[in-house]
């Protein structure tokens, strides 16, 4: 869990962390975190990709097997309706 956290910089000093975060292509809460990790010594857990491929995992359900069925159920059923209009 993070806090949300508000700091005043110098715009000098905020100009360059920007345009450092943006040549890392990362925010400038993400570099700021980074900055202040390193400082304390804190080991960050490396984001792995993978989590990622897991976003839309179903556990079971029949949508991935089935989903040429219901697209055609769905597109049928949307058309009747057009029709009785």
């Amino acid at each position: 869990m993070m806090s949300r956290t508000q700091i005043t910089l110098e715009p000098e000093m905020q100009r360059g962390a920007r345009r450092r975060a943006s040549e890392l292509g990362i925010s400038l809460a993400e570099y700021v975190r980074r900055v202040v990790a390193r400082d304390l010594g804190t080991v960050q857990k490396p984001v792995s990709p993978a989590i990622v491929f897991d976003l839309g995992a179903s556990d079971g359900s029949d949508i991935a097997r089935n989903k040429g069925a219901m697209l055609a159920e769905a597109f049928a059923s949307g058309r009747k309706k057009s029709r009785s209009r």
